[in-house]
């Protein structure tokens, strides 16, 4: 059974079948926030950055939110296979113990544990990751507003109910919530264009990487917001995947912003599923799960359902495994290990493909 598929835009499927996928075509990379489920791109990532990218010499956006935001920040350190590898060890080593009667560890310590986690695992190495020679980093997080501007007990869950409302009527209310706020390293242009929703552009630097990185992975409720981030507006900030889920940015209205000139580039995108889910709010609403035209230059690698449900438990690691598992560190190890090292099946596709890139196994996005 074949584990990985390959779904591209319109745009996306003309060049492949003009000239296959080069590395060299690359411009963007980006990684979806969704817990536990970014470890099945792990060993996509290391042959990505590892191995095929290195083959090329052109700048390359990599942008990010959770999860995908800690993987990105990890690519662009100098020797990124054996970063990315302990990234995930690391992820799937991590246990908040939840004492008699528990059902849930409380935020402050989960926040406080992930904190001491990333400064061992960025400590002394920013520097590297924020001057990379080709890579540029771009981290996303949710800045609240109204209600959400700074976190409360009594606060807080009344303004992510009118969040969760407001967004169920239209994507755009939502902006008067929370809005998108992006964490750029080195200088220059988005690689997507802003006008679909309510955006501010921050620079990533040394002072704020760590608070820009725990705010993108901050779920709410789960951990606690990251407040008044060094260079950035003020306020409370969560975790990026809730106005940009799986990123779905309008990557093909970039040259409009100055980027770069249309039909000059791929958005190359390890996923781990077809669709691109907008916020983490659009979850229930199905039709927005649909492409579009923000989308047609983008290639996505993503595993094949039927070869997921393969994997232990039938599924992708998820967040509920944790309350799954419980107190079971080494059941829920065994499990997600079993999982990371079926993967590499992906990464042994996608190769082979490259070497030979049948446009009957393109699919449409």
């Amino acid at each position: 059974m074949r584990a990985l598929h390959i779904y591209a835009g319109t745009a996306a499927r003309a060049q492949l079948a003009r000239e296959g996928l080069q590395a060299s075509s690359v411009r963007v990379v980006p990684a979806a926030a969704g817990g536990p489920k970014g470890l099945i791109l792990g060993p996509l990532d290391r042959f990505i950055f590892g191995a095929w990218l290195a083959q090329s010499t052109q700048p390359v956006d990599l942008v990010g939110a959770s999860i995908g935001a800690w993987r990105m920040a990890t690519a662009c350190l100098n020797d990124p296979v054996p970063a990315l590898a302990r990234l995930e060890r690391d992820y799937i080593a991590q246990h908040y113990e939840l004492a008699p009667g528990q059902k849930r560890v409380p935020a402050s310590l989960v926040s406080q544990q992930f904190r001491d986690n990333l400064a061992l695992f960025y400590g002394g190495r920013m520097q590297e990751l924020l001057t990379h020679p080709r890579y540029r980093l771009h981290i996303l997080a949710s800045r609240g507003r109204g209600l959400l501007q700074r976190e409360h007990p009594f606060w807080t869950p009344l303004g992510y109910a009118f969040a969760i409302a407001s967004n169920a009527l239209d994507r755009r209310l939502l902006g008067l919530s929370l809005e998108r706020v992006v964490f750029s390293s080195q200088t220059g242009a988005l690689p997507f264009a802003v006008h679909d929703f309510r955006t501010r552009e921050v620079p990533l630097v040394q002072a704020n990487f760590m608070q820009a990185l725990q705010a993108s992975c901050s779920i709410p409720f789960l951990l606690q917001a990251v407040h008044d981030i060094v260079g950035a507006p003020p306020g409370a900030y969560w975790d990026g995947g809730i106005t940009d889920y799986h990123l779905h940015l309008n990557y093909s209205g970039a040259a409009s912003a100055g980027y770069r000139a249309a039909g000059q580039g791929l958005v190359l995108y390890p996923h781990f599923q077809k669709a691109v889910v907008p916020g983490w709010l659009d979850k229930p609403w199905k039709w927005r799960h649909r492409s579009t035209a923000f989308l047609d230059a983008m290639v996505v690698l993503a595993p094949n359902p039927e070869w997921v449900r393969t994997l232990p438990n039938g599924k992708l690691p998820d967040r509920n495994d944790f309350s799954h598992y419980g107190n079971d560190l080494a059941g829920r190890v065994q499990a997600w290990n079993g999982a990371t090292s079926a993967a590499g099946q992906l990464a042994d596709e996608f190769a082979q493909w490259l070497e030979r890139p049948a446009m009957a196994q393109v699919l449409p996005l």
